[in-house]
């Protein structure tokens, strides 16, 4: 009995002193801590914690869907190195997560999505930074008649109280913009 108890609390012991993540979530701190060794991981400390939110998405058509109640919810990841999102519609019809980390030698957020139903083989990737008090994200993306362009994503007023996001589909020389998404967050 004597020699299982030992490797049994050598294991026990290891996984303690590796396991300890100090600046992941506690009960102090639930959505856990910004690093202070990575640069700009604060730029969405505004939007630490759980949000609800309202949501429209814009129809082939042109015309705009219904208005969908959800919640975000925003947490540090990574022993605060790291940020992911989660998103869920409170009809609970589709969930959503992205991991947002900033790449220091770029100076931008790298920011992949999944989300379900709709899963793919590879997540979106955005690539960004905050301009101004805008977070903007964008990725390559075709308009769905093959026209070049991208995808732009934008956090902006951003503050403690809420923040507000919209989705773009913008051609390369910028004289389209085609709003697709528009979600409003207030706490």
């Amino acid at each position: 009995m004597k020699i299982m108890l030992i490797p049994l609390l050598l294991i026990i012991g290891t996984v303690g002193a590796f396991g300890q993540v100090e600046y992941g979530a506690s009960e102090v701190h639930p959505f856990g801590l910004p690093n202070p060794e990575v640069p700009n991981v604060t730029d969405f400390a505004p939007m630490i914690g759980v949000c609800p939110c309202k949501s429209v998405q814009r129809n082939p058509d042109g015309t705009w869907q219904d208005t969908v109640v959800m919640n975000w919810k925003f947490k540090y990841i990574l022993n605060g190195t790291a940020i992911q999102d989660e998103t869920w519609r409170m009809d609970g019809s589709s969930y959503a997560t992205s991991i947002r980390q900033y790449h220091a030698d770029s100076a931008q957020w790298i920011v992949s999505y999944n989300s379900y139903p709709g899963v793919s083989f590879s997540p979106g990737v955005w690539k960004g930074k905050k301009q101004g008090e805008e977070i903007v994200l964008t990725q390559p993306q075709k308009a769905p008649n093959g026209m070049e362009g991208f995808s732009r994503l934008t956090f902006y007023d951003i503050s403690e109280n809420g923040w507000n996001w919209k989705g773009e589909w913008i051609k390369d020389d910028q004289s389209i913009i085609w709003p697709f998404w528009t979600i409003e967050c207030e706490r």
